[in-house]
């Protein structure tokens, strides 16, 4: 049996970093996303196609890399249920080197409080490396 918690919604601050994950990705997880979502443009496992129409190389779904970044709200909220809403902008593209893979890192901040709703904003700074790949990522949060 698996006990959930809910964040204490009174300690919260704004400011506070509430989750920081990393999320390594291969050339198979491409593979293994692609089965699972039904997209196989091949543009996300084939370096000649993505060259082909102007890309950098094999590229991480955009879906993919989005439901990355929030698996770090969903894990610290303890349930997928209590995120109420969720955007992002693509910036970039992630690029995905057929022998060093590519690494999502997701640092999680709490961004705005509402004290009626006991709801959070979490923003969410999502970058490979040194570029961030989403913009204006955020979660809405509540604890009631």
């Amino acid at each position: 049996m698996t006990i959930t918690t809910v964040p204490d919604f009174p300690s919260l601050a704004v400011g506070d970093i509430v989750a920081e994950r990393s999320f390594p990705l291969t050339r198979d997880s491409l593979v293994r996303y692609a089965g699972a979502s039904g997209d196989f443009n091949p543009i996300h496992y084939r370096d000649d196609i993505a060259h082909a129409v102007g890309l950098p190389g094999v590229l991480a779904h955009g879906m993919l890399t989005m439901g990355l970044a929030v698996q770090a709200v969903v894990d610290w909220s303890g349930d997928p249920g209590r995120i109420v809403d969720y955007q992002v902008r693509f910036t970039r593209p992630v690029v995905v080197d057929p022998e060093s893979g590519a690494v999502v890192a997701v640092i999680a901040k709490v961004g705005q409080l509402d004290d009626d709703a006991r709801a959070a904003r979490i923003d969410l700074t999502v970058k490979v490396g040194d570029e961030t790949v989403l913009g204006k990522a955020q979660a809405r949060v509540i604890l009631g």
